[in-house]
């Protein structure tokens, strides 16, 4: 109720600057500040033309493939890292460089190797979260509990049975921490790309809601996109995290 009543209380701000600045004093176009009302029309608008469920579609395949990709090859990558001394020692501070890097700046690359084709926008969204993942892959399973791979070591536990049973479990809490990072990362990184060369897709929305001066268009495309994320954090993460801590007892049933 309490965070229901700070919504409304935002719009209304958001109606009472809008009659201020824009209705009263006129310091503002329409154009450029636009009322609640105004982005609710155009949100229903979008909805009625289906505009926004095409777009929601295109967006939510690409980011469904790029980040599956890199996922798989994060996890494999933060592996082999652990696994292997050589990789640990030189291949890791190329990848914290890389990690610092903004993924906006793989477009170019993405543009000369697959041209303005879905391939480029796959390519960026997977390369946005690849770091995030494997970086977080390689951290969990170096500070799991040493205590526990020798007691799983004692039982018997090796190879590929301790890795399952106890150093992943284990480190857990430091993967999913670098999923939900590297979702993120991914998502911005596909929002760019849509944004600049896609044919659908809430970037693409947003973009010809700017091209057309229609700042209703931009702010409603905004707030699905807000939308998505917290859907995504609601559906999967958050109860990925909680599992995660009732486990190892962080939270109480």
């Amino acid at each position: 109720m309490k965070r229901t009543l700070f919504y409304i209380a935002l719009i209304a701000v958001w109606e009472l600057v809008y009659r201020i600045f824009v209705e009263l004093f006129k310091i503002w176009k329409p154009y450029v500040f636009p009322s609640p009302v105004s982005v609710a029309e155009t949100f229903l608008r979008l909805l009625e033309n289906n505009v926004l469920f095409i777009a929601i579609w295109a967006t939510t395949k690409r980011m469904v493939i790029g980040y599956l990709i890199s996922l798989i090859a994060g996890i494999i990558l933060g592996l082999s890292i652990v696994k292997f001394g050589f990789l640990d020692r030189n291949l890791r501070p190329l990848i914290l460089g890389f990690q610092t890097l903004p993924s906006v700046c793989w477009l170019p690359f993405a543009i000369l190797w697959y041209g303005l084709s879905e391939k480029a926008i796959i390519f960026v969204t997977a390369i946005g979260s690849l770091f995030s993942i494997t970086l977080a892959v390689e951290s969990g399973i170096k500070n799991v509990n040493p205590l526990y791979i020798k007691a799983a070591k004692t039982m018997g536990a090796k190879g590929i049975t301790l890795y399952l049973n106890v150093i992943i479990p284990a480190s857990l809490p430091y993967i999913i921490s670098g999923m939900k990072q590297g979702w993120s990362f991914a998502f911005r990184a596909l929002m760019a790309g849509e944004m600049l060369f896609a044919t659908k897709g809430l970037g693409q929305v947003l973009m010809v809601g700017r091209d057309l001066a229609d700042m209703s268009q931009v702010i409603s495309v905004m707030i699905v996109t807000i939308i998505f994320g917290l859907v995504v954090e609601k559906a999967i993460f958050g109860p990925l995290e909680n599992q995660i801590r009732l486990r190892w007892g962080l939270k109480n049933t």
